[in-house]
């Protein structure tokens, strides 16, 4: 079949393209704004990659099917194209899926408002490491797998499960196609306010994706969290607890972070099953690579979890944009991350102070997801980006289609805090921001302990990581050509 992917660059989108390649279909797709890493994979992958949207154009192609992704709406060109004929099918990835991939394997479906990429990325790691041959479907690019999607040849299959919905003509979450035989929640708190009212909307479609569990699977669940154990019990399937208090199935204990990375105990119903040192830092990254481990062993038929061999944990480096190092310098570091919600970014910042603990913090943040780009969550942004020693707060994604009163106000998060003490500026144009920052490392002196330059963004930040890490290296060939007594030329 030729299919057409629609909306092929988002991370799930582009991923799943691959493995229907790998099926043997011809695959192409389209995409509008289109960046990197998603766009380099493609690309290396062969698949072509369409810009923008046209109808005439998708109806020359004359696709088998189309899949559409979520990020599609009404208005669009090629959404108006497909319902007003009825010779081309089109479905949802998530729904694909479940159709295709998923068909006689045995799913393991990560799912949780936090840790879903990096705790699949894991599972995954660790099940082809102990040979398990396993597939899977990453929302982002693995750093020690060949990619973000694999069909494998093994039962267990790694899915990363969105609460999200699966496509405008369908808004159930997608994790309701997913066939779940093994179920992680990581944690569960509000988010996605386009498509839920508030907390307990979310908990509604948990608890539906619980009651989808077959009593022989699994469902392992943070014991921590209160928002999780208020959607418990699930008597019908068998319930896992995962946490660092000591009434857990799984315990974390002795969690110790430092420079080099993390350390800490898995303690499995009284019994040490592994003592993890690794380069990730952070007791949120301990948590995923606990539920990991977890689902893990119970994916390759151990009958004791401690059977379960993970001496690769050590290994581990992890899944790119999340503390993605961009730029390592004595006077500068940069680092890339994809936390968009309140309690990512303080866990990312309190994490990466351990592994920098010497370097003053300057973090920059682009409110871009439909829920960080609203004042729902102003007070609790506010609090958790205090926690760096600066903050540069970049244009608000789309804020033009909000009203003033709906949407974050950055300049009032940025006064509020300047006046508590902090050093806070608020940019109405990314390139605003970029200036800024070279301006003011410039000026930095040459003695200083060094900076560290944190971007968060679910996006591309207008491009600004890669481009201040670029004037870097242009400062640093005009430092040697000016050591060396060469002018320019011409």
């Amino acid at each position: 079949m030729r299919i057409y992917f629609m909306g092929i660059c988002g991370t799930a989108m582009g991923n799943a393209a691959l493995l229907v390649r790998e099926q043997g279909h011809e695959v192409v797709g389209c995409d509008a704004g289109v960046y990197p890493p998603m766009s380099d994979v493609l690309a290396d992958a062969g698949i072509v990659v369409l810009e923008g949207f046209d109808a005439d154009r998708l109806a020359a192609l004359k696709p088998d099917q189309v899949v559409v992704g979520n990020a599609m709406s009404r208005g669009n060109p090629e959404v108006e194209w497909l319902l007003d004929q009825s010779e081309i099918p089109f479905i949802s990835l998530p729904a694909l899926f479940h159709d295709t991939v998923l068909l006689g394997r045995q799913p393991v479906v990560i799912t949780g408002t936090h840790g879903k990429t990096t705790t699949s990325t894991l599972t995954a790691y660790l099940l082809d490491a102990a040979g398990a041959n396993p597939g899977w479907l990453i929302g982002g690019v693995p750093n020690d797998l060949p990619g973000g999607a694999q069909l494998g040849r093994g039962r267990p299959f790694v899915i990363e499960g969105d609460e999200y919905d699966s496509a405008f003509f369908d808004k159930r979450s997608k994790f309701i196609h997913y066939r779940p035989q093994i179920a992680v929640l990581n944690n569960l708190e509000f988010d996605h306010a386009d498509i839920f009212r508030d907390l307990e909307d979310v908990q509604r479609s948990f608890r539906h994706f619980l009651r989808i569990l077959p009593a022989s699977g699994y469902a392992l669940v943070n014991g921590d969290d209160a928002a999780i154990g208020a959607i418990l019990p699930a008597p019908w399937t068998q319930v896992i607890r995962v946490g660092v208090d000591r009434g857990n199935d799984l315990v974390i204990r002795d969690f110790q972070d430092a420079p080099g990375g993390a350390s800490f105990d898995l303690v499995w119903r009284g019994q040490v099953w592994t003592r993890v040192d690794w380069p990730l830092h952070g007791l949120f990254n301990a948590r995923n690579g606990a539920m990991a481990a977890l689902a893990a062993a119970l994916a390759s038929g151990c009958e004791c979890p401690t059977d379960f061999d993970l001496s690769a944990l050590a290994r581990f480096r992890g899944v790119r944009r999340r503390q993605d190092v961009l730029h390592a310098g004595d006077r500068c570091v940069v680092l890339e991350d994809f936390a968009h919600h309140p309690t990512a970014v303080a866990a990312a910042i309190e994490a990466l102070r351990a592994a920098y603990p010497e370097r003053r913090m300057t973090v920059c943040f682009e409110p871009r997801s439909n829920t960080a780009a609203t004042a729902r969550f102003q007070a609790a942004f506010q609090t958790a980006l205090g926690l760096a020693d600066a903050v540069c707060l970049g244009a608000v994604h789309r804020g033009e289609r909000m009203a003033v009163a709906d949407r974050l106000d950055t300049d009032a998060m940025a006064g509020a805090l300047s006046a508590a003490g902090g050093d806070a500026h608020a940019f109405k144009k990314n390139a605003d921001l970029l200036r800024h920052l070279q301006q003011r490392l410039e000026e930095q002196p040459h003695g200083a302990a060094g900076e560290l330059v944190v971007f968060f963004t679910n996006g591309s930040f207008d491009g600004v990581p890669r481009a201040l890490v670029e004037s870097f290296s242009r400062a640093s060939s005009t430092d040697v050509r000016s050591r060396l007594g060469c002018g320019s030329v011409g």
